[in-house]
């Protein structure tokens, strides 16, 4: 519910458990009041704590407007104007830099969410939007800031439309999408960082004063940082303290920051990266800023969690896979790398078909020249050396066995020794005169030119045309270096990363337009572009090169904080691990990848015997808990990251009958007996069975369930958990 108090001047919108709280003061500034527990009323503008009960006794002391507004918690902050906290916007015009003052000029609720044009956000029924617009009248600027909330969930979608009203054009340097003031206290903050192969390790440090940031300047969400933030109460658990979280739909470079003040009060904001952006906003056009999902808990992370996860699953996820069953597959990449042909490809189909894989991934390796990672990417067509009979004779063959088939694109990359390069050098993302970086030997499309998109487009469009193809693994395999385009102008190449971005979106939203039984998975390098932009388009991202069953557990937890299980790609694959060289049992791997998509990521027809033997049983398990896992709420009972020796979470139906729990002895323990964790979710006063043994509901949970220590490391456990109907 949105609502506008006239005489309190005061903007209040409210979920089922929280309220956000705005207000107009000297009929210009709109001033953030309060995020938090839900409130009744709305005589509220004490809260401020600027020395007066009434937003209309607020005045600004012109003799002093800088330290006024040094103080003054603004809903979205200027520079230049007396306020040296960091902003949310900064525009220059043609003749020189000016600084920024938005004044309150209107607003409108409306029944319904607006779309962000070029853009992935949230959608769906019974939501209302509060548009607020505020103008710059020396500069001709207006910003109208989008606040939209879905009935049944807390989370709050903030975005930011930029006009430029004048007849001259403007600079963008900076615009974020969101920004809150969080007042006083001790608070830390969440961060998730890593690098390739071990993406979104959890970081957590106190808020000092100053300016507390993560971000990413190479293009994508990256390894290395991930766009979300949370800043938590001090001491703050799963269950306890109060969370306000920030996670970014957008999929290329992006910037959140906590900054601490002079006064102790706190600035929390999100939006595209400023560093390398300029956005030329010419005459009567207008600057979408991406979606900020803002979500609030009072009980801790938990809770936070759940209402991310609700979110996805139910306004952001494409409804058509959302809660279906995915096809098992089975993807030949670490089974065969570039060494295979049709034969092979065909042998590993053949032998999985028998175990229950529903679908069979040919990864890289199967166009141009493709033989090794050096040449070929842009040059796609089916190489039938390799694959002889061509890919139509191949997948017929695969679907003939009762199985589906998929293939790996990687289709904004361009090898130097490729065909493509040979006719359009120019294509690539360059500086003129200067050696371009490569890494893993290719370098980037310049998607800031339509012809650029256009055979992207049709380069993957047409592969998917010659034959039953119903999967596609959409990778992207290094950062941005030397960007520049032989295209834009001189006052737009600070536009290139995110118009590639928009770019990308706009493939994928026609490829899927196109072929809309599609079954799309993004894939950058790994865990690089696992953003909710991607979650838009692909009901899964694949999580992490790293497929060690230990190494997941650490990436899946952290990946879980905000995205439902049911979008992580995570498979089994072979031992010796081939980026650790760990060996673990086949069935630890089994059960840690079910915390995803499930799938095999080895050649089924060399592992051993025992192993294979065990393959349908995993399938029949994981579809058996399939429905549970996709829509059941997801608690973390233990982090291996904090104890050092076991993991456990637990997965509950929304209706409370059924649970599972997952155990990983990850460093067995001499001289222990046994592990006592303590149950959540589960119906208070209801009796549950495990393992043919009841239970009251309460004694689990409060008590606990104890688990026998299992002989040697990296050994886990499945539990079934029923209520026994009354």
């Amino acid at each position: 519910m949105i609502i506008f108090d006239e005489k309190e001047k005061i903007f209040k919108i409210d979920t089922e458990n929280t309220s956000y709280v705005m207000g107009v003061i000297d009929e210009k500034y709109l001033v953030h009041i309060y995020y938090g527990k839900k409130l009744s009323g709305t005589h509220l503008a004490y809260l401020l704590d600027m020395d007066k009960e009434e937003l209309s006794e607020i005045h600004i002391n012109y003799g002093e407007k800088s330290s006024f507004l040094d103080r003054l918690p603004m809903e979205y902050p200027t520079s230049g104007m007396g306020d040296f906290r960091q902003s949310c916007i900064e525009v220059a015009q043609d003749i020189g830099k000016y600084g920024v003052e938005l004044y309150y000029d209107s607003y409108e609720i409306i029944d319904g969410k607006p779309e962000l044009e070029g853009l992935p956000s949230t959608f769906g029924d019974d939501v209302q939007t509060l548009c607020i617009n505020l103008k710059d009248d020396i500069l001709k600027l207006e910003v109208e800031l989008r606040y939209s909330v879905f009935a049944g969930n807390d989370a709050v979608m903030r975005s930011a439309v930029i006009s430029n009203c004048g007849d001259k054009p403007l600079y963008l340097d900076k615009v974020l999408s969101a920004c809150v003031e969080l007042g006083y206290g001790q608070n830390e903050y969440i961060t998730l960082h890593g690098s390739w192969a071990r993406e979104r390790r959890i970081d957590r440090q106190r808020v000092g004063f100053g300016y507390h940031s993560v971000e990413s300047s190479r293009g994508i969400s990256s390894h290395q940082e991930h766009p979300f933030m949370a800043v938590v109460s001090e001491g703050a658990t799963q269950e306890t303290g109060d969370v306000y979280a920030m996670n970014f739909v957008y999929s290329g470079n992006f910037v959140s920051f906590i900054e601490k003040s002079q006064f102790g009060s706190q600035r929390f904001a999100m939006g595209i990266n400023p560093r390398g952006f300029c956005w030329k906003l010419g005459a009567g056009e207008k600057f979408a800023a991406p979606e900020v999902v803002m979500v609030y808990s009072d009980s801790g992370l938990d809770k936070m969690t759940s209402t991310f996860h609700d979110l996805y699953r139910e306004h952001l996820i494409r409804k058509s896979w959302v809660y279906s069953k995915r096809p098992v597959l089975i993807n030949n990449w670490e089974g065969t790398y570039f060494d295979f042909d049709e034969k092979k490809i065909f042998d590993i189909a053949k032998e999985a078909s028998k175990h229950g894989i529903e679908m069979l991934v040919m990864d890289d390796g199967w166009f141009g020249k493709r033989n090794d990672d050096r040449t070929s990417l842009g040059d796609w067509f089916v190489n039938e050396e390799k694959l002889k009979g061509g890919l139509k004779k191949l997948v017929d063959n695969v679907n003939s066995l009762g199985m589906k088939f998929g293939i790996w694109f990687e289709p904004e990359m361009i090898s130097p020794e490729s065909e493509l390069y040979k006719k359009h050098p120019d294509w690539a993302v360059h500086i003129e005169g200067r050696e371009p970086g490569q890494v893993r030997n290719q370098l980037v499309l310049d998607l800031s030119r339509r012809e650029v998109i256009e055979y992207v487009y049709e380069s993957v469009a047409s592969i998917l045309r010659q034959a039953n193809i119903e999967y596609v693994k959409w990778d992207m395999n290094r950062p941005f270096t030397d960007i520049g385009s032989s295209e834009l102008d001189a006052d737009r190449q600070g536009e290139i990363m995110h118009r590639h971005t928009l770019a990308v979106y706009e493939l994928q939203g026609r490829l899927l337009k196109e072929f809309p039984y599609l079954l799309l998975e993004n894939c950058s390098s790994g865990g690089a572009r696992f953003d909710p932009g991607m979650l838009y388009f692909s009901p899964q991202i694949w999580c992490s090169d790293d497929t060690d069953a230990i190494e997941r557990l650490a990436i899946q937890e952290s990946t879980a904080l905000m995205y439902p299980l049911s979008v992580i790609g995570a498979h089994v694959s072979d031992c010796p691990n081939h980026t650790v060289g760990r060996v673990t049992p086949f069935k630890t791997r089994g059960i840690i990848a079910m915390a995803g998509t499930f799938g095999y990521e080895l050649d089924v027809t060399k592992i051993p015997e025992e192993d294979r033997d065990m393959i349908a049983s995993q399938v029949e398990t994981y579809k058996k808990y399939c429905p549970l896992i996709q829509s059941g709420d997801y608690y973390r009972i233990a982090s291996y990251q904090n104890n050092h020796y076991f993991d456990c979470y637990e997965i509950v139906s929304k209706d409370k009958k059924e649970a599972i729990l997952v155990f990983v002895q990850v460093i067995a323990q001499p001289n222990m007996h046994s592990i006592r964790v303590k149950l959540k979710g589960l119906e208070n006063e209801a009796k549950y069975k495990i393992n043919g043994t009841e239970y009251d509901a309460d004694a689990l949970m409060n008590g606990g369930f104890i688990i026998k220590r299992p002989w040697g490391d990296f050994q886990a456990e499945l539990f079934h958990i029923e209520k026994i109907n009354d």
